[in-house]
């Protein structure tokens, strides 16, 4: 596509990475939220659809993506040449014929949003910076990465080859945003998005348009490529290597691995080739947890796993193993006209918890005072296998079960799983009752749901990816079949 007619509006084909698994969810609420029909890409984790640019904000108000970009072109079935010199000459000679005007407009009217976020950040009490080292420290997992037997490497070079290591497809969500611009955000340094601005005149045509005071207005860019397959001549770092160089010989860009202002995607997967702008520093996942525990689940994958369940207004939902709460918090968020009680056996994962609500309660106050209302969720410390609620109370139960690695063991697994789907069943309102659990100890959940066959049914399986570890979201539904009572409470 051309440039946009004068007068006429702008219009976006944004892609948006996604909990592998989770894509129909998310193609859903794009359909809901924004009336947009999605196209769910062969890559998977990938959706991509088309919006108004001034669509924007709602975009980045999307519970189940985690980065966004702005499409710049897109090649289905993209011809590589089996010489790799050749290949990556074509791959060069790409950049010049790409239509960059209309996406660059695009990545310019997100940026001034961005300065506006950045603005609300001063707010923030939790030191991002401070938040990423915890996330290194394998505090999150979450990262997923593509469960496919090809070969797959990336590499986030403009033109020196300077090697991340073992960074896969789905990564850029955490350490895009640690080499990239979360540090001039984190620096409050939105005056360097100002000097930056140029113009789509300015920043767009070839080189002879290059304008001779453009020096202060130099745009500073790096280029990821994420590939996938094994039929390519080249690796990720040759591709971005001779691609970023042809970037900075078209736009007279400075490249800058660290400090960049725009950072230009290169997707290969097989013969699918996209090209984008990344419009996410800080990948959304992370928009509700300050305090991390080993194991905290992606704000995204507990949006998809609630909207499973399908929450109506006034159903109590309950998470038994809630952890640092990711799943109840996100679970108010979006869902405030249900009840949400968190609980866990850990001392200090409910008071985790209680901080990640706190800090939610915080940030609602600071956007706006009049809506600060608090927000529908109590946590409480419990045993798991002894609730104190009452038979049949609750409508829905989601939780992320213990995978037996970080936390717990297998071994216990075969004693803890049973045990707590008999509870569950328990506390679940007969015959309309739902739950959706997370787990990746898939042999010791098949046993165990055939010993409570009777109050639990396997409505579907979500595959899911999980810090690559394959895992899976089961959604049950509880059965008319009486549970055993334990004891009163009252």
């Amino acid at each position: 596509p051309g440039p946009a007619q004068e007068g006429a509006e702008l219009v976006a084909v944004i892609g948006a990475t996604v909990p592998t698994g989770f894509e129909q969810t998310a193609a859903e609420e794009v359909q809901e939220k924004l009336g947009s029909a999605s196209r769910i890409s062969r890559d998977r984790g990938k959706i991509y659809f088309e919006v108004p640019a001034r669509s924007l904000p709602q975009v980045h108000r999307l519970r189940s993506v985690d980065n966004l970009f702005v499409v710049v072109q897109e090649f289905k079935d993209y011809q590589f040449k089996e010489n790799k010199e050749d290949a990556l000459k074509d791959l060069e000679d790409l950049v010049k014929k790409l239509p960059w005007i209309d996406p660059l407009q695009v990545w310019e009217l997100n940026n001034s949003l961005k300065k506006k976020k950045t603005k609300r950040k001063r707010h923030n009490l939790q030191s991002p910076a401070g938040r990423e080292k915890l996330n290194d420290g394998g505090e999150e997992q979450g990262a997923d990465q593509n469960n496919t037997n090809d070969q797959e490497d990336c590499a986030q070079n403009p033109v020196a080859v300077e090697p991340t290591g073992g960074q896969d497809t789905e990564k850029p969500q955490g350490v895009a945003s640690r080499n990239g611009v979360e540090e001039e955000e984190d620096n409050e340094q939105s005056d360097v998005k100002v000097e930056v601005q140029a113009s789509s005149e300015s920043g767009t045509k070839a080189d002879d348009s290059q304008p001779s005071e453009a020096e202060a207005k130099v745009l500073r860019f790096r280029v990821t490529c994420s590939r996938a397959g094994d039929k390519h001549s080249f690796t990720s770092n040759e591709a971005a290597r001779d691609f970023g160089g042809a970037v900075q010989e078209h736009f007279q860009w400075k490249a800058d691995m660290t400090n960049f202002d725009v950072e230009v995607l290169l997707n290969i997967h097989n013969n699918e080739v996209v090209v984008g702008i990344a419009l996410t520093e800080e990948s959304l996942h992370r928009r509700n947890i300050t305090h991390f525990g080993p194991t905290t689940l992606r704000s995204t994958l507990a949006y998809g796993m609630l909207r499973l369940c399908d929450p109506q207004p006034t159903d109590i939902i309950v998470d038994p193993m809630c952890g640092t709460g990711a799943i109840p918090i996100e679970g108010a968020a979006e869902w405030p006209h249900c009840f949400h009680i968190a609980g866990d056996n850990s001392p200090q994962a409910v008071k985790r918890a209680a901080n990640n609500i706190c800090s939610l309660l915080r940030k609602n106050e600071s956007k706006d005072s009049s809506t600060a209302l608090g927000i529908p969720l109590d946590v409480i410390q419990w045993d798991i296998c002894n609730l104190p609620l009452r038979t049949g109370s609750v409508d829905i139960i989601v939780t992320d079960m213990p995978f037996g690695k970080r936390i717990g063991s297998k071994k216990k697994n075969w004693d803890l799983y049973p045990a707590c789907l008999m509870e569950m069943g328990r506390i679940c309102i007969p015959g309309t009752g739902r739950a959706v659990l997370l787990t990746q100890d898939k042999k010791c959940f098949a046993k165990a749901l055939s010993r409570v066959g009777h109050i639990w049914r396997r409505a579907q399986t979500v595959w899911v990816n999980v810090g690559g570890l394959h895992a899976a979201v089961y959604l049950l539904r509880r059965t008319w079949e009486r549970a055993e009572e334990r004891r009163s409470f009252w």
